[in-house]
């Protein structure tokens, strides 16, 4: 196996301090079985049994009672150990251990307490909404198996739904951010749940030569998908800092774990990790615990940039003058209201328009949208949007869209 490639080159410059206000989805609320390690100081991963059930459960229960002072604990988090840099790392590594974003010309002010309980309050109530979906955006399996079939021997993307493609790129099948289940949430119970199907079952895949993975939120790192995913034996996992152990954890091999601007080659693809600027959480107390990131990915001359989870800033541009140009990039369009909550997170559409200018990239194809309400957007605005905002940012007609859920497309 090919080595790492170390640095094409560090984020530079002077990072704000980390901030600890973080905003939290309904979806990264509760821990999962193997988040609880981070609470009890015990690792339940593989817990079987009367006995480590019942420990499960009553773990469980205490996170389930803690859950109105959330808003209250993402207010207290420790602020002077988070800006602490570690030693002899890059400045996105900090001396507690945790991670914070590259540095960004305006960061945004956090969300207060006020703004936080009626967006949680609201999206509690939101899992009872009928969401309508247009008529054509998700095609019926057996397109989706055609459409895989016609690409078969070409490089092509298929979207999944959500941040799930899959990619074909020099002879490689390419899987993003498998989330593939019903509900966004652990034990596929708590959360957010799909108003329309994955593309694909994780056993109606393609052999998977490639997967990588952004970060630990539950609407990305899917534990009940990522264990169904079939011939594990042959899947080279790339994924950013501390995100190993769950790929491990199911029986995958050959996982390896990257930093920013770190490459590895795989299957004659070049993946390169990315900054992106978000946070990561899965459980009360492990926040920032993993690092976030986007990808690019190249081969035979083709060069993909994969946005992951993200709001605007000036890390894009740096991205591209290190990186680009990219033929292609798959960027984030969707949870983005209230602003007051989602602009530290993620990107508007039209950000996400200016975003793909600031990388090089060619052709822009949004992402996660459509798929799972995370925010207060009508569901379908997004490609307008984005449409609209690519004209503003120089895009010509048609270099910057959507797809149908399950859609395969040539490069």
């Amino acid at each position: 196996m090919a080595d790492v490639v170390r640095h094409v080159g560090r984020a530079t410059g002077n990072p704000d301090p980390a901030d600890p206000v973080q905003p939290l989805f309904l979806a990264e609320l509760i821990p999962s079985a193997t988040d609880v390690t981070a609470v009890t100081g015990r690792s339940h991963t593989h817990l079987a049994g009367p006995s480590g059930q019942s420990n499960l459960v009553s773990t469980m229960r205490r996170h389930l009672l803690s859950l109105p002072l959330l808003p209250l604990l993402a207010l207290t988090g420790c602020a002077s150990s988070t800006e602490i840099p570690m030693p002899n790392k890059p400045a996105h590594h900090l001396a507690d251990g945790r991670f914070r974003n590259p540095y960004n010309d305006n960061p945004p002010a956090p969300a207060t307490l006020g703004d936080r309980i009626p967006f949680f309050w609201g999206m509690m109530w939101k899992g009872f909404d009928i969401v309508t979906v247009p008529e054509g955006h998700v095609l019926p399996k057996a397109e989706v198996l055609a459409g895989l079939q016609r690409h078969h021997n070409a490089d092509s993307y298929t979207w999944l739904g959500h941040a799930a493609f899959l990619i074909k790129l020099g002879g490689a099948t390419i899987l993003t951010d498998p989330y593939l289940s019903e509900v966004a949430g652990p034990f596929n119970a708590f959360g957010p749940k799909r108003y329309v199907p994955s593309a694909l079952s994780p056993a109606e895949l393609p052999p998977i030569d490639i997967l990588t993975l952004s970060h630990n939120h539950y609407d990305h790192l899917d534990l009940k998908a990522i264990a169904a995913i079939p011939n594990k034996d042959r899947i080279s996992v790339v994924v950013p800092l501390g995100l190993g152990v769950y790929f491990r954890d199911s029986d995958y091999t050959d996982v390896t774990e990257l930093d920013w601007y770190d490459s590895i080659e795989r299957k004659g693809v070049l993946v390169t990790v990315t900054p992106a600027v978000h946070f990561s959480r899965r459980g009360l107390f492990d926040g920032n615990r993993t690092l976030w990131a986007g990808f690019t990915y190249a081969a035979g001359g083709r060069k993909l940039y994969f946005s992951g989870d993200t709001t605007y800033g000036t890390v894009f541009r740096e991205i591209g003058r290190k990186l680009g140009p990219f033929d292609t990039a798959f960027i984030g369009i969707g949870a983005y209201e209230p602003q007051t909550i989602m602009r530290s997170s993620h990107t508007t559409p039209e950000q996400a328009a200016q975003l793909a200018r600031d990388v090089g990239a060619r052709r822009v194809i949004g992402m996660h949208w459509g798929t799972v309400v995370l925010s207060n957007e009508p569901p379908f605005e997004a490609p307008d949007r984005l449409r609209a905002g690519a004209a503003a940012a120089g895009y010509a007609p048609g270099e910057a869209d959507v797809m149908p859920i399950g859609a395969t497309r040539a490069f």
